[in-house]
């Protein structure tokens, strides 16, 4: 990707998210009313665990990074042991409060990064400094700065907490303030949208090429598929899902061009 087809790129999703936000500021409620289901297996399953593949990416691209700047190979992984040991910590206490969803995420986690050393035992991680710094960054402004602090200030009720009436129902662009509700944006889809760095990975790689066309369909579904789970279990809404969803994609691209076409980082 040149710095023209970023900017065409930007440019689409600037447009589509722009053309949604409309959209949903019209519809979000009838949406809801449509397509939620809080017995939905696929649903549930997405809110269940649709968050945890991306703490464990999370996990192995701030072990890369850090570690990309230790100069001594074998202390470059010190980063990644301290991610196992958080690992370890976390799993531990949620074997004790037998939490079967905690257990899993943590073991993702934990053996996401052991299989990272394990593959990467002689690699110097500076070689994946860029990549592993557009992952670290996006998981800092997305799911940890946008997501969190919008969510604390808007105050939006989620569907499944309105009352009969749907009379305490608001448009996503009337913040609330402080209510103790969190519907706007979605954590969960800003989580399931980590995997975007990928595409940088596979940008050369030919159309055709079936890695590329896989892992494609794997990001792109797996973003896809958490964001809609979460509005058919009736926890956000389809602007709550498109909010976080923009944000990572716009994000990705910036980072992207900062990485990779920034002059200083060629």
């Amino acid at each position: 990707m040149n710095k023209r087809t970023f900017q065409i790129y930007l440019g689409i999703v600037i447009i589509s998210w722009v053309i949604l936000a409309i959209i949903f500021a019209l519809y979000d409620l009838e949406i809801s009313i449509f397509v939620v289901s809080e017995a939905s297996l696929w649903g549930n399953f997405g809110a269940d665990y649709g968050e945890y593949p991306g703490y464990a990416f999370i996990a192995l691209g701030l072990s890369a990074y850090i570690g990309g700047y230790i100069k001594n190979l074998k202390a470059q992984k010190i980063p990644a042991y301290l991610a196992i040991l958080y690992g370890g910590i976390m799993l531990s206490i949620s074997l004790l409060d037998q939490n079967l969803r905690k257990i899993i995420e943590y073991l993702m986690i934990i053996f996401s990064v052991i299989i990272f050393i394990i593959v990467n035992w002689n690699t110097d991680l500076s070689k994946y400094r860029k990549i592993s710094g557009i992952i670290s960054f996006l998981a800092i402004v997305n799911p940890l700065l946008f997501v969190q602090l919008v969510k604390l200030f808007w105050g939006r009720v989620r569907f499944r907490d309105l009352v009969a009436g749907y009379s305490n129902f608001t448009p996503w662009f009337i913040p609330q303030g402080i209510t103790g509700n969190f519907s706007f944006p979605s954590g969960h889809t800003a989580m399931g949208w980590m995997f975007l760095p990928l595409l940088v990975i596979v940008r050369k790689r030919e159309w055709k090429d079936p890695i590329k066309i896989l892992i494609i369909i794997l990001v792109l579904g797996w973003g896809i598929f958490v964001g809609l789970s979460r509005i058919v279990v009736g926890a956000h809404y389809a602007s709550d899902v498109l909010f976080a969803s923009s944000v990572a994609a716009v994000t990705t691209l910036l980072l992207y061009n900062r990485f990779f076409l920034s002059r200083k980082n060629k």
